[in-house]
């Protein structure tokens, strides 16, 4: 079995003190961004469809009452508002909110033949769910004078066949982004991170964890040399919810090493 990657401590530590949720946070990009939040000083709730990855995190972190899991269902409002009630009752406080939990798969049906089921469960899942979070989380992120990510996609820039849902929503996410923005500032700062190619095989559930299997041309097509991992959006991801970036707001921040700026050609 592959070893989970280890939590990097960061120095100084920028959220020392400070309370983030994470959602979708047992597995892939959010468990990564979880793993930067404990590293940089801050406690996490994570909240996850899949209890035994989210359980596998708490054992494998090991930071006692700084790390907390519940069962999450991101299409569903009333789960949503127990999530909260958690995070509340466990440490009076909410200091940051990352939205990435989602259906991760880009790819549906033509759209001739797309079913409105299919359509719908895309926008209730990657569009509906951060909206439901962020209404449910909003009050206590005033409180603490916080900030929300959302983790939204290069898909929101540019798209393959047969990917409109997805891109439907991430595109939405960018919009509800600068949005919201305005309507919580200046208490509450809105950002959003577009990942591109992220390797998660490495940060899955110990019973379907592997290393990533990416050839040399995986890596020399990005310009920055090599494919992402999900360090790389927990460390921007960081930094958006510290103070550090109180400058920043309503922004979508690309993290995909270069490929949206690059000329290709068939």
């Amino acid at each position: 079995m592959t070893q989970a990657p280890a939590i990097t401590p960061l120095q100084p530590l920028p959220l020392q003190g400070k309370v983030v949720l994470v959602t979708g946070g047992a597995q892939g990009i959010g468990r990564g961004i979880a793993q930067a939040v404990l590293g940089a000083g801050g406690s996490v709730v994570i909240g996850d469809l899949d209890a035994d990855a989210g359980k596998a995190c708490l054992a494998e972190w090991s930071v006692g009452p700084r790390a907390t899991f519940a069962t999450l269902d991101v299409a569903r409002d009333a789960s949503i508002s127990r999530w909260v009630a958690l995070a509340l009752k466990r440490h009076g406080r909410i200091d940051g909110l990352v939205n990435n939990a989602g259906i991760a798969h880009p790819h549906v049906a033509p759209l001739e033949a797309l079913e409105l089921a299919d359509w719908n469960r895309y926008l209730a899942t990657n569009l509906t769910g951060p909206f439901l979070c962020c209404k449910h989380a909003l009050p206590a992120l005033k409180d603490a004078g916080g900030a929300i990510v959302n983790i939204a996609s290069t898909r929101a820039l540019q798209s393959e066949p047969d990917t409109e849902a997805y891109a439907a929503t991430k595109g939405g996410l960018v919009a509800f982004t600068h949005a919201l923005a305005v309507s919580a500032g200046p208490r509450v700062r809105v950002n959003a991170i577009l990942p591109g190619w992220i390797a998660t095989d490495a940060w899955r559930k110990p019973a379907e964890r592997s290393a990533p299997r990416l050839s040399r041309r995986d890596h020399a097509q990005h310009p920055a040399g090599r494919v992402g991992t999900p360090e790389d959006i927990g460390h921007l991801a960081v930094y958006l919810l510290s103070t550090q970036a109180g400058f920043i707001t309503g922004q979508s921040l690309v993290v995909d090493g270069g490929m949206t700026i690059k000329m290709q050609y068939a």
